[in-house]
């Protein structure tokens, strides 16, 4: 979904649809590859790795904006849907999805029988969008967060980039998608990948479908699928069956990542994009559950993110014809079959800590052991006899960051193997965090720099006013009045409901004494807002400055 409204040149578009039906798609020749350890591409169709045609039924989630509203899945699977289309953030426009919070999305799609497309949304116009990045940053971001994704090709689909170059320079799309695509395989990638189309997704200039082959056979696993945003430019029957057919036409495979019922750059025919995916066996994924903004909350499938008040659009979409409800047929992977891995692994050893400081613990366990192979480990937290995972690791340590001074954790790991089956919980281990700067010895400024409708800029300097050195910290803070933090800099935020953790960038972790630091952020709020009073450091509230 486009975070800037679409502008389509109409007449260009004509002439470069006219010029479109006299160009036909190859064929790829199929270059040596991989053997699938997952998801895998054959013949144009997307196969699991059992070999079962799979075909996306599913909406999009704006997890990356909404990271308190997970249990959004439970409700999205329990409306008959088969994939979940999960927002994230490399961190270079919102609030950035680390390796934890990404292992933890990948489990709650497991645990409502999902299949997750992961997509990094700061791609999203670039070119044209202030801020947006390249797809090469895209793919560092996915080789930074990899051990969240290693050994669930199964259940996982990496989408490069969201709608990743606008209308402007859009040509550049098929070396920069060629170049993401190796630069992730060379990186150990085994996933089926998925690539947005340029021109806000929506590929007006056909820049995807005629160079769609030639990507194709650029990736060295063969496991390439395609992903069109049907909007304004898709505002007819004949328009969205020419674009489809041409790549099923090709042996080509292809998605509708998005689709609306309606938008401000159009009227997309979203009754055809229905209809020709059914009959050609194509996947699609609505956007989007809920949460829009920005004049398009109309595209809200139920509002508020409450299951129980399903707008028209999200009963068009679930419960119409050639809806969800009526197509949807959950991954095999879930379905009980003969061959198919139960075992779990053994349970990993009690892990130990190490290197605690006053925001952090290292942690090591032994190894678990499982008839396959461990894939992976989840580090938990275990408060009040509820579990979060803080940590994932390919291997056998892991460390936990943003924790609060002179405060007592307690940890447990589970390990998970390449079929998605999960220990039994390790023994827990307490720790006790390292004391932090004493009442008092800080002291925060907050001020509003910048404001517009339904946004604003903000400002936190950080004062030591004490006799040494803050080593490392975490500032906390509660927002009054539903203001929520969309992008950061200066440390990394994490925000559940009105609650604000962030933690020191590498950059900014000393504040020697008399010293400060500054963070600035942008954020949304809803007409008046009330700005916050308590600030704790490690744990310790800091005076008003």
């Amino acid at each position: 979904m486009r975070t800037s409204p679409l502008t389509v040149p109409r007449a260009a578009a004509l002439l470069a649809s006219l010029a479109g039906l006299l160009l036909t798609l190859l064929v790829p020749a199929t270059p040596a590859h991989a053997a699938p350890t997952g998801f895998r591409v054959q013949d144009g169709r997307l196969l699991e790795a059992s070999g079962n045609d799979f075909v996306m039924r599913g909406v999009n989630h704006a997890h990356t904006w909404y990271a308190d509203k997970l249990d959004s899945l439970d409700h999205i699977k329990a409306k008959g849907a088969n994939t979940v289309r999960v927002v994230l953030s490399s961190g270079d426009r919102w609030t950035r999805n680390d390796t934890a919070d990404v292992a933890n999305v990948v489990a709650q799609c497991k645990r409502n029988r999902l299949i997750c497309v992961l997509e990094v949304h700061d791609t999203t116009g670039y070119g044209e969008q202030s801020g947006a990045v390249t797809l090469s940053r895209a793919a560092d971001y996915w080789i930074e967060v990899r051990d969240a994704l290693v050994g669930q090709e199964d259940y996982v689909i990496v989408n490069i980039g969201n709608e990743p170059h606008g209308n402007t320079d859009y040509t550049r799309w098929t070396d920069d998608t060629k170049a993401a695509i190796q630069k992730l395989r060379a990186a150990g990638f085994d996933h089926t990948l998925m690539v947005d189309a340029p021109n806000w997704g929506q590929d007006w200039a056909f820049t995807m479908r005629d160079n769609a082959a030639s990507v194709f056979a650029a990736d060295p696993d063969a496991n390439t699928v395609f992903s069109i945003h049907m909007y304004g430019v898709f505002d007819t029957a004949a328009e969205v069956s020419d674009y489809l057919n041409r790549f099923v036409a090709a042996e080509l495979p292809i998605a509708v990542g998005e689709f609306g019922h309606d938008h401000s750059d159009g009227n997309p025919d979203e009754d055809a994009v229905l209809s020709v995916t059914r009959q050609l066996g194509i996947g699609y994924l609505g956007w989007s559950w809920s949460g829009n903004g920005g004049g398009v909350e109309y595209l809200d499938m139920v509002e508020n993110f409450d299951p129980n008040r399903m707008t028209s659009w999200g009963q068009r979409l679930f419960d119409g014809a050639d809806g969800i409800a009526a197509t949807s047929e959950e991954a095999a992977i879930y379905r009980s079959g003969s061959g198919e891995d139960t075992t779990a692994p053994t349970a990993p050893g009690t892990p130990a800590a190490s290197r605690v400081t006053s925001s952090s613990v290292t942690l090591t366990w032994g190894a678990s052991t499982d008839a396959v192979g461990v894939t992976g480990y989840d580090v938990v937290r275990v408060a009040g006899g509820q579990e979060t995972v803080v940590a994932s690791s390919s291997g056998t340590t892991a460390t936990v960051t943003g924790l609060a001074a002179d405060t007592s954790y307690t940890f447990a790991v589970y390990a998970r193997d390449a079929a998605g089956n999960r220990s039994a919980r390790s023994a827990t281990v307490d720790v006790i965090t390292a004391s932090g700067p004493a009442a008092g010895s800080c002291a925060v400024t907050y001020r509003v720099t910048g404001e517009w409708p339904g946004g604003f800029q903000g400002e936190v300097v950080v004062r030591n006013t004490g006799s040494t050195a803050v080593d490392g910290w975490t500032l906390r803070w509660t927002f009054p009045t539903g203001q929520r933090i969309t992008s950061l800099w200066g440390g990394t935020v994490t925000q559940s409901g009105a609650e604000v953790s962030v933690e020191a960038a590498p950059y900014t972790a000393t504040i020697p004494p008399s010293g400060s630091v500054s963070l600035g952020f942008t954020g949304t709020r809803a007409g008046t807002a009330t700005d916050p009073t308590v600030f704790l450091l490690n744990g310790a509230e800091c005076s008003a400055a």
